[in-house]
């Protein structure tokens, strides 16, 4: 069969077989028959249609509410205007007409839709949709339409459906004369309604379910996406690199360069900064560094009242040798002792006699 057609399966209200037709694209009945054909022959679309006298179709101002709302608002119109407990009940509710604000909602045991279902897939068929029969009827301006769907008489209104029985109908419709539809006008109408179902039975815990299946065009474009963007981080981290390498090198040279200006001409080859430091320790000296050293010592000095600096020494390990002139042993032995509360080791050479004064050494060493 063509991809246009599509299988119809009229659900029966007992256990009779289930009954269906073929519809083409334009609606013509292509086949029919009294018991459905197996799912290996099913076409790109099967929609089952419920009988009418399974189903109660209420009409409810619940448009404007988005689907999960507008199914627990029904509910609660169905509790309010049903004997039957609504726990065992599946209520599906409908799109509204454009410019409209009711919407049908329908009511069936939820029995009995897990028993068509179940049915159905024992068959190899799990529908698209599943329609109230009265809504595949065209809703007339006013009054009501008749017509004969898999089997069974129904009617339909504007804002209701229901199973053609003679009692029932005169009681609802009084004095109208309801329109009967002919099988050629019925057929456009089944296609029109199959096509976008006005309100489909298939909805909450009945959702058919998706099978979900690799889109590979878009795991493919997934692929070049994710191999982009780990291209583009690896070339950012390399320039990145290469720029973090040429600013070490830029500023190696600078320092290069302002090295040479502290080393004296003639010096051998070398690493200039290397050199500078060399120098640098050179002209400082060992220990604390002539200037350090020399700043304590010369500090303790003028601390001590009467205590003259004659000379001073600095050897390249850092020891600084003071010649001092004491008026006697207490000022000596003071000046020592400040020398050695600044952090400094003092040793002092014997002290001889110098014109009624005394003269000395202390050798000075960092600790």
């Amino acid at each position: 069969m063509t991809g246009a057609s599509t299988l119809i399966l009229f659900l029966p209200s007992s256990a009779d077989d289930i009954s269906w037709l073929r519809l083409g694209a334009g609606g013509g009945i292509m086949a029919r028959g009294a018991v459905a054909p197996p799912a290996d022959d099913e076409p790109e679309r099967t929609v089952a249609i419920a009988p009418a006298d399974t189903i109660t179709l209420h009409s409810a101002p619940l448009g404007g509410l988005a689907p999960a709302q507008a199914r627990a608002a029904a509910r609660l119109f169905v509790t309010e205007n049903s004997i039957a407990p609504v726990e065992g009940l599946h209520v599906a509710v409908g799109e509204a007409a454009q410019g409209e604000t009711d919407c049908l909602v329908a009511v069936v045991d939820s029995r009995r839709m897990t028993g068509w279902l179940d049915r159905l897939a024992a068959m190899g068929h799990d529908p698209d949709a599943i329609i109230p029969a009265p809504l595949l009827l065209p809703r007339p301006d006013e009054g009501y339409v008749r017509a004969e769907i898999g089997g069974q008489p129904v009617m339909r209104g504007r804002d209701s459906g229901w199973a053609d029985e003679p009692g029932l109908t005169g009681h609802l419709v009084g004095d109208a004369e309801p329109l009967s539809i002919a099988e050629a006008e019925l057929g456009s109408a089944m296609a029109a309604a199959v096509t976008d179902p006005v309100l489909d039975l298939r909805q909450g815990a009945f959702a058919r379910r998706r099978q979900w299946q690799m889109d590979w065009p878009v795991v493919r474009r997934l692929a070049w996406i994710t191999a982009g963007i780990a291209a583009a981080s690896l070339l950012i981290g390399l320039v990145s690199i290469a720029r973090y390498s040429f600013g070490v090198d830029a500023l190696n040279l600078r320092a290069d360069n302002a090295a040479r200006a502290g080393i004296p001409r003639g010096a051998p080859p070398g690493d200039p900064q290397r050199q500078l430091q060399d120098r640098l320790f050179g002209l400082q000296g060992g220990g604390l560094g002539f200037g350090n050293t020399a700043a304590l010592v010369f500090g303790a000095v003028q601390a001590t009242p009467n205590i003259e600096l004659s000379s001073v020494d600095f050897t390249p390990d850092g020891m600084m040798r003071i010649t001092v002139v004491a008026p006697g042993a207490p000022e000596a032995d003071a000046l020592r002792s400040r020398i050695e509360a600044a952090g400094l080791d003092a040793e002092a050479s014997p002290f001889q006699a110098d014109g009624g004064r005394i003269r000395g050494e202390f050798r000075v060493a960092p600790r």
